[in-house]
């Protein structure tokens, strides 16, 4: 798999996963990695990650990318302040129309740091908390640090929302 911070938009990328013909990931991020959260703006933030995927889903598909062989990632953390994390978390559902599978990468962000004062390494409750969320919002693939236990939480987390027909 092809998992990209840039979405393919570097010199030649797009041109070389289609030569692969791999599934891609590809992740919104505003800004580049060194200034990224330098007070990133945005009017809206979920309407301009969406919008930003699904036009990188488009382009990716007509230069050759079978549309079924990308996941997109909102980029949390990625050109974002904790505001705009939890909004898109809130939110995580309207990126369900642009198709494609929404991978989540939450585990011992800042942002769970911010919200709970706490340091990286006793971050796993908010963790596993923000893995369950963004599973019954609507992420397909979570991305996480502490495996074995954030599949217990979502084990339960399935049990109750399946019957409750909450998914």
């Amino acid at each position: 798999m092809i998992n990209d911070i840039r979405a393919l938009r570097e010199e030649g990328a797009l041109q070389a996963a289609v030569a692969l013909q791999r599934p891609v990931c590809l992740m919104h991020m505003l800004g580049q990695p060194r200034t990224m959260q330098q007070q990133p703006e945005y009017g809206d933030v979920v309407a301009e990650v969406r919008d930003f995927l699904a036009r990188r889903v488009r382009e990716c598909v007509a230069a050759g990318l079978p549309e079924e062989s990308i996941i997109v990632d909102p980029g949390f953390g990625f050109g974002k302040m904790p505001r705009h994390n939890i909004e898109l978390l809130s939110n995580l559902r309207q990126l369900r129309t642009i198709g494609r599978p929404i991978l989540v990468g939450l585990s011992r962000k800042s942002t769970l740091g911010d919200l709970t004062g706490r340091d990286v390494a006793e971050r796993m409750p908010a963790s596993i908390a923000a893995a369950v969320i963004a599973v019954i919002k609507g992420a397909a693939i979570v991305r996480v640090h502490d495996v074995r236990e954030t599949v217990d939480a979502l084990r339960v987390a399935a049990a109750v929302t399946e019957r409750d027909g909450d998914r």
